[in-house]
């Protein structure tokens, strides 16, 4: 239990300093290389076009958004 109690008051202490560090610099918070946006990669999959796996997917998720919309539009009629 004595080392749970260190630990949990050392985690406290860090996490007060950065805070006061933060107040003191009045900087917004940011990722330290700006993510995929700064390498030229505009979304996950770089890929120019989606694979079968996805394709399908796609295809299905259409499909049932077909039907959907096709359900509701027979419940007001």
């Amino acid at each position: 239990m004595e080392v749970f109690l260190i630990t949990f008051a050392i985690f406290l202490l860090v996490i007060a300093a950065m805070a006061v560090g933060y107040i003191f610099q009045r900087k917004t918070v940011s990722g330290s290389c700006g993510g995929l946006g700064s390498v030229g990669i505009e979304k996950v999959c770089n890929c120019p076009e989606p694979c079968d796996a996805r394709k399908k997917r796609e295809a299905k998720e259409a499909a049932r958004a077909e039907k959907l919309a096709q359900w509701k539009k027979d419940k007001i009629i």
